[in-house]
């Protein structure tokens, strides 16, 4: 790896490991002893154990084939689902997984029967594109109207005008726990109980929140919520979840199906008959090796748990803040980390061109256009490291050395 990686001497690493009891899960990771790795909101690292996983599902399917269904791949919706459940607060039984959120936002609205008097989709301009191209194609019948609650920053939403926004006519609140620009934390609690208020539903994405927030969707009493694997959780591409409160998963009957919702899948009748409780919330064959590979991220997050994962993040954050200003960089996220989930942007003129340089010199971090570079520790990132992605980043702008990136697009 690159030269500037300064790695830890003994002594120091015992240190180290004595203040902060998480970096005993540094081994886990192979990718941490090559790069400073700071882009846990974007992909987070990989487990070793999911090497294993992913072998006992090729070794399943070489030897088992065709049994492999009745020996646990059929329900592996569900009962990875409830590897999840913890991690959000909810109930075994209550999370079902899919390929990505945009399905699991498509299944939800398809449940749904919008009415002229009810058929406002109330979100903040700041959510996640995809979740909004969903609605956006949905509304183009025009049986949904979209009313977009603008920022003023570009970092922050007003909660204020947030629930002005949900009134009678609204049918359903999507909204985003931690928004991927600037990481900032909604008011969950505030927004759901305005929603409720007024006859609404809401979905929450917890994507950016769940692995590094701790919060309960029973406690917020959401209707439904969404997320994945890919980031905080460490469990890598196409296992994404939902959640159906209990009360509503019977009540509830999604246009968007297919055979494993139905209550006898291989009766294989004609007719539609929903099975009785969250998996009618499933729909075709499911992604089974991303379900195999996701459960060692979900494993460790788990036995650490979220509280500690979070105090150790506000810690590291607020650190990363005072680290950036120093070198005389803007952040552009909250100050206040009751208001920031485990993201830290900091601006900059050239922030795309920077943050390949970053790169190539083994910092892996990320870059979004109206934000700036995004920086994210986790539970496994050693304190030193931050400053040396700071240094790095003064470095590499106090000497241009971006300058050769400027016209190579934005960096991933």
């Amino acid at each position: 790896m690159a030269a500037c990686y300064v790695k830890l001497n003994s002594s120091s690493r015992a240190e180290n490991f004595l203040f902060d009891e998480l970096l005993k899960w540094r081994g886990e990771f192979p990718i941490l002893d090559k790069t400073v790795y700071l882009i846990s909101h974007s992909l987070g690292a990989m487990p070793k154990g999911t090497y294993d996983r992913l072998h006992e599902y090729a070794e399943t399917w070489a030897t088992r084939g065709v049994r492999a269904w009745a020996e646990g791949w059929w329900d592996m919706p569900v009962t990875v689902g409830n590897d999840v459940a913890p991690i959000i607060g909810a109930e075994p039984g209550t999370v079902v997984m899919h390929q990505n959120v945009s399905i699991c936002q498509s299944l939800i609205l398809s449940c749904l029967e919008p009415k002229p008097e009810r058929n406002k989709i109330v979100y903040s301009a700041l959510n996640f594109p995809s979740v909004m191209y969903v609605y956006e194609a949905h509304a183009r019948d025009g049986k949904l109207r979209i009313e977009t609650v603008p920022s003023d920053d570009g970092i922050t939403v007003s909660l204020e005008r947030f629930l002005e926004a949900i009134d009678e006519e609204t049918l359903l609140v999507p909204f985003s726990h931690v928004l991927f620009k600037s990481g900032f934390l909604q008011n969950a609690k505030a927004i759901t109980e305005r929603a409720h208020e007024v006859g609404a539903m809401v979905v929450l994405d917890a994507y950016q929140s769940a692995g590094t927030v701790p919060f309960s969707v029973k406690e917020l009493d959401v209707d439904f919520a969404t997320g994945g694997s890919v980031k905080w959780l460490c469990g890598g591409p196409g296992a994404g979840y939902l959640y159906v409160r209990p009360d509503l998963q019977n009540q509830l009957e999604p246009k968007t199906t297919g055979w494993m919702a139905h209550e006898q899948p291989f009766a294989f009748e004609t007719e539609l008959h929903y099975a009785p409780n969250i998996r009618r919330f499933l729909h075709g064959s499911p992604a089974i090796p991303a379900l195999y590979a996701a459960q060692s991220g979900y494993k460790i997050i788990n036995e650490i748990g979220v509280e500690k994962i979070r105090e150790k993040s506000v810690r590291q954050t607020t650190r990363l803040i005072e680290l950036a200003r120093e070198a005389g960089f803007t952040v552009t996220s909250p100050q206040n980390s009751a208001d920031r989930g485990g993201t830290i942007t900091v601006g900059h003129e050239d922030a795309g061109a920077l943050t390949k340089e970053l790169i190539r010199r083994e910092f892996i971090v990320d870059y979004r256009p109206g934000a700036g570079v995004r920086i994210s520790p986790h539970f496994y990132t050693k304190d030193e490291e931050l400053e040396l992605v700071i240094n790095e980043m003064k470095t590499i702008r106090d000497t241009r050395a971006y300058a050769s990136h400027e016209t190579a697009g934005a960096a991933f």
